[in-house]
């Protein structure tokens, strides 16, 4: 079964780039491990959430503002798409993920295919 990982990062914790996180190791160890198992089918880190834009539509118009869409303590900093065997598997997995050990969160939730 598929999921998607959100990694969600603290609005005030540091941001870091790929160059940069590839630097410390519980990153760099998670990732072979889970590469390694060939779980991942795909994902991405984003850019910060200052650099997002939210996109609403009020009847014909469309409506613009810069940042994250809701007010939070959080925000959604990256994703990963796996494939494991059931949700136990999936949080078994987030829940060694560098970002919810480094204070972040990681929110599992299924595909629909």
């Amino acid at each position: 079964m598929k999921y998607v990982l959100f990694i969600c990062t603290p609005v005030r914790g540091e941001e870091l780039g790929p160059e940069e996180i590839a630097e410390y190791p519980r990153p760099t160890a998670y990732t072979d491990e889970i590469r390694g198992r060939d779980v991942v089918k795909g994902g991405a880190r984003l850019r910060p959430h200052t650099d997002a834009t939210t996109v609403r539509v009020q009847g014909d118009e469309v409506l613009l503002s810069d940042g994250p869409f809701v007010a939070s303590e959080e925000y959604v900093a990256g994703f990963d798409i796996i494939e494991v065997a059931d949700l136990d598997e999936a949080i078994a997995l987030a829940s060694r993920h560098p970002a919810a050990l480094g204070g972040g969160s990681i929110e599992v939730r299924p595909v629909w295919e």
